[in-house]
């Protein structure tokens, strides 16, 4: 489908400061939903359109004249992806994936390596995870006052390596033995209060599903009629995913994973299981802690660190699969190689959090495989790229990226993607407007 770039679509600084003219662009994505003020701010939607030239004016000849289709050239369509990439933070925007490549197309060509699981970097994963915990507590203990961010932020990051170790067992890419897979996995989720086999038969679903309207588990956009519903409940929606979204996993991990009534009559013996080791876990954990440091120790050396897990869990997951250009789709019209390939986001993170969470934002191979071992991932994603390279979306973590999430991937629509929550209630979205306004532009 074509696209039009209106004359005031995008202003870039390179050098010196050039408006982009109207020109037409092809391009398989739904229609890439926000226009940019002068600035380089996203505003409003961009509108799919297409654009026809008559071969001729007038009769001749008995002749009439014929509206043909432009067909913009690769070179244009490429220029176009750039553009919305400076535009949301991305580093590359990549090409629709053909209809016709399967998902097995994809996995077919990874190197049979890269799904063998190596016992020795398991295990070290374990250690860097345990070894950097400890340390982050030893910091919390002698750090002052003021040095406390730090060392919660280097707390809840070491945290989070245990959930992708947990991440690792539950996809069966931690050990060749199961059960040790279901022991290490209740563990590493404990002190996140996480229970492992709920968020496990979740998370399957959301991998089976992803990005699908009604079925992907993890977070989608939110619906017109569940925003028009009530007032008192579009106004915590609007603070939820806009203010508060770097947290809103907090909200996702209770509502999905304590009722029993979500889950499958096969499934809900295991997840009783879970429960009651979260519930021992606290009802013996915290009184310890509370014991030993008194309630201000548990805020310090429990309740922070786990705030900040939630950061990173919340950051992670909108990351990977929101962008104005990545569509949900219903379940007739999703297509799985597109769905993982193409509606995966690789994104690369500052190193240390990179080796303290195990590289999980190598995403994309992830999802194209979730047998794929976490120390593995990097490998497998240079073959995608060697590969696959014209159709990935990649960014770097960057404040144009989060800000393009927080202000304007809101709620669905079907021909843009989102709709913004300033453009369906600009007089309660203050809080939207505010982050626009505080957020930093630079990418």
């Amino acid at each position: 489908m074509a696209c039009r770039l209106a004359h005031s679509l995008l202003l870039f600084k390179v050098s010196q400061q050039k408006q982009v003219h109207k020109t037409n662009i092809s391009s398989n994505y739904s229609p890439a939903l926000f226009n940019v003020k002068c600035d380089g701010l996203i505003h409003k939607g961009f509108r799919q359109q297409r654009h026809f030239i008559p071969r001729n004016r007038k009769r001749v000849s008995g002749i009439q004249a014929v509206a043909i289709p432009v067909e913009s050239s690769p070179v244009e369509s490429a220029e176009y992806r750039k553009q919305l990439a400076h535009t949301y933070g991305f580093n590359q925007i990549g090409e629709q994936l053909p209809d016709n490549v399967t998902l097995k197309d994809v996995i077919d060509s990874l190197p049979k390596k890269v799904f063998e699981i190596d016992d020795a970097k398991a295990w070290k994963s374990v250690l860097i995870s345990v070894t950097s915990y400890a340390l982050g507590l030893f910091m919390i203990s002698k750090a002052p006052w003021y040095l406390l961010p730090l060392a919660w932020a280097w707390t809840g990051t070491a945290v989070t390596g245990f959930f992708v170790i947990g991440h690792d067992c539950a996809h069966k890419s931690f050990s060749k033995n199961k059960l040790v897979e279901d022991i290490v996995g209740t563990l590493a989720f404990l002190p996140l209060i996480y229970p492992f086999e709920p968020w496990r038969f979740k998370h399957d679903r959301h991998h089976a599903k992803t990005n699908m309207l009604k079925e992907d588990t993890a977070w989608h956009p939110v619906w017109k009629e569940e925003f028009d519903s009530s007032p008192l409940l579009r106004k915590a929606i609007i603070y939820g995913y806009g203010p508060f979204r770097p947290w809103m996993s907090i909200a996702h991990w209770l509502m999905w994973h304590f009722d029993l009534k979500k889950f499958r009559p096969n499934e809900v013996n295991r997840v009783k299981i879970s429960l009651a080791c979260v519930f021992a876990f606290m009802a013996i954990g915290w009184p310890l802690i509370i014991y030993k440091t008194g309630i201000m120790g548990w805020i310090k050396f429990w309740l922070m660190p786990w705030l900040g897990y939630h950061f990173w869990m919340s950051t992670f997951t909108m990351v990977h699969h929101t962008a104005p250009h990545i569509p949900f789709k219903d379940s007739e019209e999703w297509n799985a190689a597109q769905a993982q390939l193409n509606g995966t986001v690789h994104c690369d993170y500052p190193k240390w959090i990179e080796v303290l969470c195990h590289d999980i934002n190598v995403h994309i191979p992830h999802h194209i495989s979730p047998r794929i071992p976490s120390y593995n991932l990097r490998a497998a994603h240079k073959s995608i790229q060697e590969n696959w390279g014209k159709y990935l979306n990649e960014a770097s973590w960057n404040w144009r990226l989060m800000k393009t999430i927080m202000t304007v991937c809101h709620v669905y629509d079907k021909e843009q993607n989102y709709v913004g929550f300033e453009e369906l209630a600009p007089e309660e979205s203050r809080p939207i407007a505010f982050l626009r306004e505080v957020m930093p532009d630079y990418a």
